[in-house]
């Protein structure tokens, strides 16, 4: 059962961590109470952004899980200069096509998202991501990562090392996605749909895997690995 709305502060006295889930789809704000819950958070929904920003005017949580579908959540200091340092960490559900809007806008180390449809073991990653801050083994200073490969979702840049790969939006989108999924094959359905929200032929895939391996893998040790078969992951065998 998801905690009831009412009109008082929630407060931590049971030691639990505290998340809003302001989201209009009841099937994504069941599932998602449901498995935070399951995962030892305390949750309380709200299903409009009005409701969402009221709630946290009015009470204290650890972190806010918004569907970015609803109105931009602005009542929330996001984006502005000097906004309160006291809001909570922010995680936004958002579909793929809004991507080139939404991640410029990010502020480093309390701001992530997740592309719909949505993977619950990814939302408990980023949430866990968030609520630990900076220096989680995931993340350099709020930035995604992989041994010398980082990226930089303010600018939706990435670089191996001190090289820039110079990736274009469709090539980031997938080596995010890998990312946020490494060390776990990726099927070309799957990757069609993060990247581009649809379904696109096979051979379109692999092109797009081949144009992001070149510009990924010019160092030692390649990333980016073919499963006959199944799809592609993100990793170090040997590592």
């Amino acid at each position: 059962m998801r905690t009831q709305l009412t009109g008082k502060p929630m407060s931590p006295r049971d030691g639990a961590q505290h998340v809003l889930l302001v989201a209009d789809d009841p099937v994504v704000t069941e599932l998602l109470t449901t498995t935070m819950e399951l995962a030892g958070y305390r949750v309380a929904a709200a299903d409009t952004g009005a409701e969402g920003a009221t709630r946290i005017a009015q009470g204290r949580y650890d972190l806010v899980v918004w569907d970015a579908a609803l109105p931009d959540p602005e009542r929330l200091g996001r984006g502005r200069r000097g906004a309160s340092v006291d809001r909570p960490p922010l995680l936004l559900l958002a579909a793929c096509d809004t991507l080139h809007d939404l991640v410029p806008g990010l502020r480093r180390g309390d701001e992530d998202y997740v592309v719909k449809p949505l993977r619950v073991a990814e939302v408990l990653h980023r949430a866990r991501s968030l609520l630990r801050g900076r220096g989680g083994p995931e993340r350099i200073e709020g930035v995604p990562c992989y041994g010398d490969l980082v990226l930089d979702d303010a600018a939706c840049e990435a670089r191996r090392g001190s090289r820039p790969l110079g990736l274009t939006p469709a090539e980031y989108r997938l080596l995010r996605h890998l990312l946020a999924n490494a060390e776990c094959v990726l099927s070309k359905e799957q990757i069609g749909r993060h990247v581009w929200g649809e379904y696109r032929a096979h051979g379109a895939i692999e092109k797009l895997v081949a144009r992001l391996r070149r510009k990924t893998d010019q160092e030692a040790p390649a990333l980016i690995h073919t499963r006959r078969g199944f799809g592609y992951w993100l990793g170090c065998p040997d590592g």
